[in-house]
């Protein structure tokens, strides 16, 4: 399958402070040397603690802001050297899911005129057909076409965040960016939000990036998973692999920190020591070496190169052979509280799905 989205040591520097002539003087260095692939249907998430660069990248993704270097190719064309009319056609093709579904939402529009703004800016839909489309586009997501004459402040979190996903599927695009966007809802509306994205995506061959710092939400909805730190990308892989054979540091102490439903099972807790450093002046070396474990003075000179270590799995850490084998999650224990756990996730699986 090709490759729908290619990006390149992708790199966005913003000026955090200027001299009295106006010239910048230090940066922030938001993210550097991104780079991955994403096929057509695929899931891919980018996780990692706040201010790694994770929506800093999504945006850059969807020319929301120009990078400083490095490439974007959708479907073969370098959009970062796209404006005006092809620039604008490009919007039709990838959208945004905002965190706040609320604050994404104009107060003073109703759910119809808000689903209609972009059928009538890309001139998509006849002025006539526009109400049958926007009916069309809450059903999708699970709303009456009543609700389309009400206002935001009427729905609830989940049933505005329903909304915000119609919009962005009004102009049937081929990419979305999902900037966190079940962080703000609660955990039960987050599985059916998270299930109504599942279910669109297999009905609609859409591609998606998906911008979360939780890992347990993430497992449930990529194919893989890109692993963030103070700008780089130091792990990517599958989602199954990444869970069972997770190869930096890093990733190692994110997935420890996951809460099991066993009390009583061994876990092997990671904790890191220290503050994330400054991205205004980040560490020499791997970024990561200053609350690194495992760091040696090697860690702290040169930069580690992303490797292949097996199949779609890729780590940026000169130690990986070296470490020991990291425990899996324990999400058996017990036969008995193993079938009490099923019953109890296939139950509210169902409930999830009526609602």
């Amino acid at each position: 399958m090709t490759n729908l989205l290619e990006v390149r040591d992708l790199t966005k520097h913003f000026t955090a402070r200027t001299n009295w002539f106006g010239r910048p003087v230090s940066f922030v260095n938001a993210v550097d040397d991104v780079s991955f692939d994403l096929k057509a249907g695929e899931t891919l998430s980018l996780v990692g603690e706040s201010g790694c660069g994770k929506s800093t990248t999504g945006r850059l993704l969807l020319r929301l802001i120009d990078p400083t270097a490095g490439s974007i190719r959708f479907e073969g064309r370098d959009i970062t050297q796209l404006t005006g009319t092809a620039l604008r056609d490009l919007r039709r093709e990838m959208q945004l899911v905002f965190q706040d579904p609320y604050a994404s939402l104009n107060p003073r529009m109703t759910v119809g005129d808000i689903l209609a703004e972009p059928l009538m800016l890309h001139g998509m839909v006849p002025a006539g057909q526009r109400k049958a489309r926007v009916e069309e586009l809450l059903g999708l997501v699970g709303l009456r076409a009543s609700h389309a004459r009400r206002y935001p402040h009427e729905f609830s979190g989940g049933q505005r965040q329903r909304v915000g996903i119609a919009r962005a599927l009004a102009v049937e695009p081929r990419l979305i960016v999902c900037d966190e966007a079940v962080s703000a809802l609660d955990v039960s509306v987050q599985a059916q939000v998270l299930n109504l994205l599942k279910d669109l995506q297999a009905r609609l061959g859409i591609a998606m990036v998906f911008i979360a710092h939780d890992l347990a939400v993430v497992r449930h909805i990529s194919q893989r998973i890109a692993v963030m730190y103070l700008g780089n990308i130091v792990e990517i892989a599958p989602t199954a692999e990444l869970f069972t054979r997770p190869q930096h540091p890093y990733t190692r102490a994110l997935l420890s920190a996951i809460p099991v439903p066993q009390p009583k099972a061994a876990r092997q807790r990671m904790i890191l020591t220290g503050d994330v450093p400054s991205p205004i002046n980040p560490p020499s070396g791997c970024r990561f070496h200053t609350r690194c474990p495992f760091a040696t003075d090697l860690c702290k000179q040169t930069a580690p190169a992303m490797e292949t270590t097996s199949q779609g799995h890729s780590v940026a850490c000169h130690h990986w052979r070296e470490l020991p084998v990291a425990a899996p999650l324990p999400v058996e224990g017990d036969s008995a509280g193993a079938a009490r756990l099923a019953r109890l996730q296939a139950r509210f699986t169902e409930t999830a799905s009526q609602s």
